[in-house]
């Protein structure tokens, strides 16, 4: 599986995405030790693969709160101040 390098994302989903990565992985160990009968090991690697999951999810929610641009004073929002010029 190709999975792209993110270098055009913020570094805010490129952590998610290195996160995803690491769940992948993490999921692919849980699923190996089930067949191997490792059910210890397989449970841990469930486990820090939700983890995973878990801080990606944080990341993206956190870029999609993020606000594009600074929001400015003016007559449509008088709760911003305006710039102080000195």
């Amino acid at each position: 599986m190709m999975i792209p390098d993110g270098a055009d994302r913020s570094p805010v989903l490129q952590e998610a995405m290195r996160e995803l990565e690491a769940a992948i992985h993490d999921a692919r160990v849980a699923f190996d030790c089930i067949g191997l009968g490792e059910l210890d090991r397989a449970h841990t690697s469930a486990v820090t693969a939700r983890i995973a999951i878990d801080a990606a999810m944080t990341a993206m929610q956190a870029e999609i709160v993020r606000p594009t641009t600074w929001p400015t004073s003016g007559p449509d929002n008088p709760d911003v101040p305006p710039p102080i010029l000195t």
